[in-house]
């Protein structure tokens, strides 16, 4: 019997970087390294691996062909310095749960698959759910194609550096249609089942999210001649931003009204410590509990520092089948339903049509997207317990 703890100890040290944190990005050398460890694991499972043409991979437990499959599964890529469970944790329980099904001689009646999808954080190309967005047609390939990452290398030219072919990317309503369910295990992000008995909650919905870029251009001088008067600097106009985008959301949020705002990215040129800065380009991420209150937040942002905001992404909000969260919330003992501020690739394919649903597995610190990210072995053994007894109810029964 494959061990889910024993699994995320194959890979711990994948990409991992002198913080302690990861880095796993999308056509690289480590997302290889990575993409062997799975088809290797499914190889020894006895399921059949496919990567589609966007770079999603697949481990099959019965015929694809057969349609109306249930499906599992995450993603392995992360965030620049990220934790070792946001992703890798919903990847190992499946393979977990399908090898304790086997061990016990389950017979589904469906196909049942692992998927892992590409570039699920967009730590490299800046697109969130990339793989995900792809296959669902949510985005054009000629706009994907030719988004840079921080060496100016775009996507096509890191598609053809890793052998993939950048003409093949798009839509796939053919494997859409033979999806009948997808189920998402993910590490918690939060602090919601740590006083509760649970170690498994059940998503209901993604808050609205998005990311927006501000321009701010000054004039480039010299940091030591320039007199403090004479001065346009950029600067000044983010450090409005950063402290708008905490007052604004710290003003709104509250438990019935949850409102987040962060700036964590910025370029600046030409970042020179001895130079004032001709431009800085910086990025909002914004998310709140409804569509009204998260426009609002982002305008007074905008109105508050006097800068202008383009939206590079915007999600509305993502509800989960909510029947089929109910259900599992009884199947697994009243297992809590919990919504989430956190985007995932369930929020896509559920915006495709596709009956989704999600597994929370608690996280004793709350803390994701950092090394700190942790959950405790025998919650992540649990989570596996829930998965297994989520994939045999579905697999078994023909709707």
């Amino acid at each position: 019997m494959l061990d889910v703890v024993d699994l995320l100890e194959q890979i711990v040290g994948i990409g991992k970087d002198r913080t302690g944190g990861y880095r796993r990005f999308a056509l690289t050398d480590t997302e290889r390294e990575l993409a062997e460890w799975f088809d290797a694991t499914a190889a020894s499972l006895g399921l059949s691996v496919e990567c589609d043409r966007n770079g999603n991979r697949w481990a099959w437990w019965g015929n694809p062909a057969d349609g109306d499959a249930i499906v599992t599964g995450s993603h392995l890529d992360s965030v620049p310095r990220g934790g070792a469970f946001d992703g890798p944790l919903g990847v190992a329980s499946g393979f977990a749960a399908i090898a304790s099904m086997k061990d016990r001689g389950v017979q589904p009646v469906r196909p049942i698959a692992l998927a892992c999808f590409t570039d699920e954080e967009g730590g490299r190309f800046g697109l969130a759910c990339l793989g995900s967005r792809l296959m669902t047609g949510v985005v054009e390939p000629t706009r994907v194609l030719g988004l840079r990452d921080d060496d100016g290398i775009t996507l096509a030219e890191a598609m053809h550096a890793q052998g993939r072919d950048p003409h093949l990317v798009g839509a796939d309503q053919a494997r859409l249609a033979d999806i009948n369910t997808f189920v998402e295990l993910h590490v918690e992000q939060g602090r919601a089942l740590i006083d509760t008995e649970h170690a498994v909650g059940v998503g209901t919905r993604i808050w609205p999210h998005g990311r927006w870029r501000c321009d701010i251009t000054g004039r480039a001088d010299h940091a030591g001649t320039a007199r403090m008067v004479d001065r346009d600097d950029p600067m000044l106009t983010l450090a409005a931003l950063i402290d708008a985008a905490h007052v604004q959301a710290g003003r709104i949020d509250s438990p019935n009204r949850p409102a987040r705002a962060t700036i964590g990215r910025v370029q600046i040129t030409p970042n020179a410590i001895n130079a004032i800065p001709a431009v800085v380009t910086a990025w909002l991420d914004a998310r709140a509990g409804d569509e009204q209150t998260l426009t609002a937040l982002v305008d007074d942002i905008a109105r508050s520092c006097g800068v202008s905001l383009l939206a590079e992404s915007s999600t509305p909000e993502q509800t989960f089948d909510r029947p089929l969260a109910g259900h599992l919330s009884g199947l697994l003992a009243s297992a809590p339903l919990m919504d989430t501020g956190a985007g995932h690739d369930a929020g896509v394919l559920s915006d495709a049509g596709v009956r989704t649903a999600m597994l929370f597995v608690r996280n004793p610190t709350g803390v994701s997207h950092a090394p700190e990210e942790s959950a405790e072995e025998s919650d992540c053994r649990a989570g596996v317990e829930a998965l297994e007894r989520v994939l045999v109810d579905l697999s078994l029964t023909r709707t």
